[in-house]
């Protein structure tokens, strides 16, 4: 089982460099502020982060070949007597008397192990958990070693996550990268210890520890593309009070030099009503109309202000939490019903 492990290690490094070098920058310069809408520009970095993934998975799934269950076309709900008659069939046309290819005694052999590994209940349930490398390695389920080996994982995937989310314009990409982290720590280990049963109906012919490997496949793709949505979505709230501030002190100042030029007609002839075009109210008017034209922002209350960053604030911190929710209520009905039917 350990080169089974250092295998994954591996490719989850590989994937994690090339997500982080090469795709997270394509995916920026597409997000680049002008470049696109913001609706066009979220379609084409989603898009490519789907494509991306969906080529890199499929390039794995092919590396690694069929398993058992595809070997024999048979499925996980497959009786032993549909094995045996699957073997059957198949090895009439897999064998070396009957197959002109130079690799048909390898393919027999292997139709052979997949046929005795399905056959026993007990290697059957290793190779749902843990695939070939913990039936070669005549590996027995050990829900402590099992627990460490995910606990390892995901401690350096939450190190690695934490850390390329650093900063406040990361705030909500981190919230939705641990969330998905924890959703995928669920599933696993109700995979692992048999917590959750598929249902015959899901992937029919794919094993557990195939499920993880594509959860695992696909972390690095879901981790960047939070980070570049997050990002690009960010709204700083802080920013865009400092600008207010400022706004209403350059008001202020114009306001200022308004009065202090009544203030000067009116010193300067106290006996005299001022003209009729250089009343204060005139004044003041004449200093409206002027921050109008300049294009000065708005002034909101701050009362409003106020509102907005408590509803901003609220809306990040809570939607964690709600797809965290979404995820495990979609969960209990979709396989607790096939797990109390199959205990």
């Amino acid at each position: 089982m350990a080169s089974s492990n250092s295998g994954d290690d591996a490719s989850s490094l590989f994937s994690f460099f090339f997500y982080v070098l090469f795709v997270y920058p394509a995916t920026n310069w597409i997000l680049k502020p002008g470049r696109f809408s913001q609706s066009k520009g979220l379609t084409y970095a989603i898009g490519l982060l789907l494509a991306i993934a969906a080529v890199k998975t499929g390039f794995e799934i092919k590396e690694r070949g069929p398993n058992y269950y595809q070997m024999l076309d048979v499925s996980r709900g497959s009786s032993p007597l549909d094995i045996k008659r699957a073997y059957k069939r198949m090895s009439l046309a897999v064998h070396p008397d009957k197959n002109p290819s130079a690799s048909a005694v390898d393919e027999f052999a292997k139709l052979k192990d997949a046929y005795d590994v399905l056959m026993d209940l007990e290697l059957k349930d290793v190779y749902n958990r843990f695939g070939e490398e913990g039936v070669k390695a005549n590996k027995r389920v050990d829900e402590y070693r099992m627990l460490l080996e995910i606990a390892v994982f995901y401690v350096a995937w939450g190190i690695m996550a934490f850390m390329l989310t650093l900063g406040k314009a990361s705030s909500s990409a981190r919230q939705w990268v641990f969330t998905g982290m924890i959703v995928m720590l669920v599933v696993e280990v109700m995979l692992m210890l048999q917590e959750l049963a598929l249902p015959d109906w899901f992937l029919p012919q794919t094993t557990e520890h195939e499920i993880v490997l594509l959860l695992h496949s696909l972390f690095p793709a879901y981790l960047n593309g939070c980070r570049c949505i997050g990002g690009y979505l960010y709204l700083d709230l802080d920013e865009q009070t400092r600008q207010l501030l400022l706004a209403v002190q350059e008001q202020n100042k114009h306001i200022l030099v308004a009065l202090a030029d009544i203030q000067g007609k009116l010193a300067n002839d106290p006996r005299r009503p001022p003209p009729a075009a250089s009343t204060p109210m005139q004044k003041l008017k004449e200093v409206e109309s002027t921050l109008r034209a300049g294009g000065l922002p708005t002034v909101h209350p701050a009362n409003t202000l106020l509102k907005q960053q408590e509803a901003a604030k609220s809306s990040n911190s809570s939607m964690g939490l709600y797809i965290m929710i979404a995820g495990y209520i979609a969960l209990y009905y979709c396989f607790s019903g096939t797990g109390t039917s199959s205990s």
